[in-house]
């Protein structure tokens, strides 16, 4: 056996090591941010509806919205452009249907210490900084050179 770790078994531990590839930063990729908000709305969509929030979701339209929101966020990825636009849709439709139920509710009067306005308006917000991210990367989808 040789002593420079050349052979089978040797001692490079160099060579055995496992090692990860650099992430790609990609420009103005911002699909990562946007499939955390949508796991976090999800997530916030469920706890609010099975405390008894009132939102402008049915039962199961919230599980039915928390389902595609998780769906989306994984297989969010930039290698597929489509998803991108699907995406900006769900955000456009949440900011639109949670914003609108915000400013109601805040207008007639409800505390903004009340939980289910909290949970409406943390959705509104939600959805609104996810159609931020998910924007910017279409935007920079498009602006990219083509190859």
């Amino acid at each position: 056996m040789d002593s420079d770790g050349d052979s089978e078994g040797g001692g490079d531990t160099k060579a055995s090591i496992i090692s990860v590839p650099p992430r790609r930063e990609i420009p103005h990729y911002h699909g990562d941010e946007t499939r955390v908000i949508f796991v976090v709305s999800a997530i916030v969509l469920i706890v609010a509806q099975s405390t008894g929030a009132d939102l402008p979701l049915s039962t199961a339209g919230s599980v039915m919205s928390a389902v595609l929101l998780v769906i989306a966020a994984g297989v969010t990825n930039p290698a597929q452009h489509g998803i991108h636009w699907t995406n900006a849709c769900i955000a456009t439709a949440g900011t639109i249907l949670f914003g609108i139920t915000a400013i109601d509710r805040y207008r007639a009067g409800v505390s903004i210490f009340e939980p289910s306005f909290i949970y409406v308006e943390a959705l509104a917000l939600l959805s609104l900084i996810a159609l931020y991210f998910t924007t910017r990367t279409i935007r920079g989808i498009r602006m990219r050179p083509k190859f």
